[in-house]
């Protein structure tokens, strides 16, 4: 079982969503009698499930009396034909709340399918896969927690979980040196400092500078990053590598037997395609 956000974190963005889709009237499910019924969600396509509590508080937001049996929980892998959810009420709350529901699962499920996927690629070499802040406005909190479905690891939630000088923060400052002081004077102590790097010579800028917790890979090769890896060793160094860049499931086994520590996978949020999960009424 993996821990979901608390339902108050999302509650409230739930709630938009039903009122984005029902706009004005459904007369579509006017139009049918409101009886007791039962329905069951199913998934038409193997993977790998998310987003089941949200599935659940999506019919409880929309009918206080709708009642949903979870078959199947988050992080399980799931054949296709295997029925996930059961719903238990209202018609009319079932139809009201069918698309949004359905909605969040396939795009969580996929999210969550894929980073399994990664997972499974890297499987054996002590790397991990980490998600990045590539996510889709409002649904951060959610996707993230779908990548941890999946057997991921979540980077920073936000700005404050931690300090990533990249290329224009260090731009901005005027070197690896000068940006690392700066942030280690504004940052609480607690705070690690990564610091993002395009070239090797920029690596050993990091590695003679104590406040430097891990350092991004941007975009380097396979063999750059062996020799990153390498140097980091060699230094005595405990700080983390993380690769990032081009880090597709055809390639991601290779990066990871460089010896990095993390595998950064932009893909697992902005790129994921949905699954597909049906509802059908008994």
């Amino acid at each position: 079982m993996f821990h979901p956000p608390h339902p108050e974190t999302y509650r409230d963005q739930l709630r938009a969503f039903l009122r984005e889709d029902w706009g004005t009237q459904d007369w579509s499910t006017a139009a049918v009698p409101d009886r007791p019924m039962t329905a069951r969600v199913v998934a038409k396509g193997d993977l790998v499930l998310a987003g089941i509590p949200m599935a659940v508080e999506t019919l409880r937001l929309t009918c206080a009396t709708l009642s949903a049996e979870p078959a199947r929980h988050d992080g399980q892998k799931v054949a296709a034909g295997t029925e996930v959810l059961r719903l238990r009420g209202s018609s009319h709350g079932i139809l009201l709340a069918e698309r949004v529901m359905l909605n969040l699962l396939q795009r969580l499920s996929g999210t969550a399918t894929l980073t399994r996927r990664f997972v499974d690629a890297i499987e054996g070499t002590g790397a991990r896969i980490l998600d990045t802040r590539k996510t889709t406005p409002g649904l951060k909190l959610l996707e993230k927690y779908a990548v941890r479905c999946g057997g991921g690891v979540n980077h920073r939630l936000t700005l404050g979980d931690g300090v990533l000088l990249k290329e224009n923060h260090l731009a901005a400052a005027g070197g690896v040196r000068a940006a690392v002081e700066a942030a280690r004077r504004v940052a609480p102590n607690l705070v690690k400092i990564e610091v993002e790097v395009e070239s090797l010579g920029q690596l050993k800028a990091c590695l003679d500078l104590p406040e430097v917790d891990g350092v991004l890979l941007d975009n380097m090769s396979i063999d750059q990053m062996r020799e990153a890896v390498a140097l980091r060793d060699r230094s005595g160094r405990r700080l983390f590598l993380e690769a990032s860049g081009n880090i597709t499931l055809e390639r991601a086994r290779a990066v990871a037997e460089t010896g990095v520590d993390f595998l950064s996978v932009g893909a697992l949020t902005h790129s994921a395609p949905a699954v597909d999960l049906s509802l059908r009424m008994d």
